[in-house]
């Protein structure tokens, strides 16, 4: 088990090739695409195992592997696949336009790499201290990539992010303290205090009242790296000023890996302390950061911070969904989180298209998307349809499965709220995405890949992503129920 995970953290650090003086920017896209299969490939091949045998693996104490770390390092290193695929034909386009020079070329696969091979680690940190360490790492690496262009806007973004973010991972760093003085009365040694194995099986022993700060720290600050309001503030800047490829990492990965720290918190907090002060703190975030991203979509101008608003808006479901709490509340927020991240993937990676035919980001320049670029107009309005809860498509399973666990735990105002602001949301982002699919094409016609390679290369995941989205909606296979399943026991 060791070895396989070591074969699903480093093959993205194959990218690294990039700093070869004679590597091309080709180059560097082909073998970053080859590291990202194996590793998701290993990630497929490591939830198979662990389904098969039914029980969770601790590897030294800080290393863990259980069905949630696999499912989670499914849902990231498929990511990682997308936009690895997105990144190759997108950095090519650039660097064929002038738009980005060899320098920064080869500083975006270099910065790439350790980003997704930070995330993919962090799923597999047994130890609570060492997650911190990952999630801070992964921070520091995707930093670079928002500044990536090195514009004013960029840059304020860039520091923006480090700021807040850093601050945020320091209050988490405070709860990792509180959590290791909560198990001082424990007879463990001292590393033992701060692995997850322990500290959910002794759950009971721990001292309730810095448990509690614990949590609430843990959710402020690991809040703060998935974009919870009202620490939320960075999401959208960094977004609109990344490459579009590295926002889909952002979105679809980096809130992922900051959700996997609350839920493990949530897992100990639960077993502790009871439902109650958990839900309370969840559902509280939650619902307030739901309000903040319905109401920033309605009024965004630029179609990037459109969709951040919209990820900060999924990132407050999943916390609902986890506050609504139960094995269907559980079952309905990994679900969602599985199927928001290949949707915001698949919307970011379109938006690259856009920008490249359109030359701006602002919705107000952007009109006919269907008719100037067909494929690329066409999957974003179909993504943004399934990224906002339509039917056929997974995330429309994900809410409903969220409302029903929202009535079944006798919360049925709540349940109602949580579907107004869904409502609110879809209007917002479809809305949006309907004034930039339709209208008169400008003149001259809108071109994002000259080359026939760079329209495949870009097009396939875009294709793989929608194509998960509706089958996902219309069942969910028995593999993957199983693996969530096992995930739901895991913490339950």
């Amino acid at each position: 088990m060791t070895a396989l995970i070591w074969v699903v953290v480093l093959p993205p650090l194959a990218g690294l090739v990039a700093l070869a003086p004679r590597c091309t920017t080709r180059i560097a896209g082909a073998v970053l695409v080859g590291g990202a299969t194996v590793s998701f490939g290993a990630a497929v091949a490591m939830a198979a195992l662990v389904v098969g045998r039914g029980h969770s693996q601790s590897l030294g104490g800080f290393f863990y592997v259980d069905a949630l770390a696999s499912f989670f390092a499914v849902t990231v290193a498929f990511v990682v696949l997308l936009a690895s695929l997105g990144s190759a034909a997108y950095v090519q386009a650039e660097r064929d336009a002038g738009a980005l020079s060899s320098f920064q070329a080869r500083l975006y696969f270099t910065f790439f790499s350790v980003f997704g091979a930070g995330m993919l680690a962090s799923m597999f940190a047994g130890n609570l201290g060492l997650l911190w360490v990952l999630i801070e790492a992964s921070t520091l690496a995707s930093a670079a990539l928002v500044g990536l262009e090195a514009k004013a806007r960029s840059l304020e973004a860039a520091w923006k992010y480090v700021i807040i973010c850093s601050l945020g991972v320091t209050i988490a760093l405070v709860a990792t303290v509180f959590l290791f003085y909560s198990g001082s009365a424990l007879h463990l040694s001292s590393d033992q205090r701060l692995t997850w194995a322990f500290l959910f099986a002794h759950a009971r022993e721990l001292q309730p009242a810095s448990l509690r700060l614990a949590f609430l720290l843990a959710v402020i600050g690991y809040g703060t790296k998935v974009g919870l309001a009202p620490m939320h503030t960075w999401l959208p800047d960094a977004h609109a000023e990344a490459p579009s490829p590295a926002s889909a990492m952002l979105s679809a990965g980096l809130l992922n890996t900051g959700m996997y720290a609350i839920v493990r918190y949530e897992a100990i907090a639960r077993a502790a302390l009871g439902d109650r002060y958990p839900e309370t703190v969840l559902l509280t975030f939650g619902f307030l950061t739901m309000a903040v991203g319905v109401v920033f979509m309605m009024r965004s101008g630029n179609y990037k911070r459109l969709f951040a608003y919209s990820s900060i808006e999924q990132m407050g479901i999943i916390s609902v969904a986890l506050g609504f709490g139960g094995p269907l509340g559980i079952f309905a927020a990994l679900f969602q989180v599985l199927t928001h991240a290949i949707g915001k993937a698949v919307l970011f990676l379109t938006s690259g298209h856009v920008s490249l035919g359109y030359k701006t980001r602002e919705i107000g320049g952007v009109r006919g998307t269907l008719g100037a670029l067909p494929f690329a107009g066409g999957v974003l309005l179909l993504a943004s349809l399934a990224v906002a809860g339509t039917p056929p498509f997974g995330v429309f399973l994900s809410e409903l499965t969220i409302v029903r666990a929202g009535f079944a735990g006798g919360a049925s105002g709540l349940a109602g709220l949580f579907l107004l602001l869904v409502v609110i949301g879809f209007l917002g982002l479809v809305g949006s995405v309907l004034s930039m699919s339709t209208g008169d094409v400008p003149e001259p016609a809108p071109v994002a890949y000259p080359t026939t390679s760079g329209r495949v290369l870009a097009a396939a995941p875009l294709v793989a992503g929608l194509s998960c989205l509706l089958v996902l909606g219309v069942f969910v296979p028995s593999g993957l129920s199983e693996l969530l399943l096992h995930a739901v026991r895991a913490i339950s």
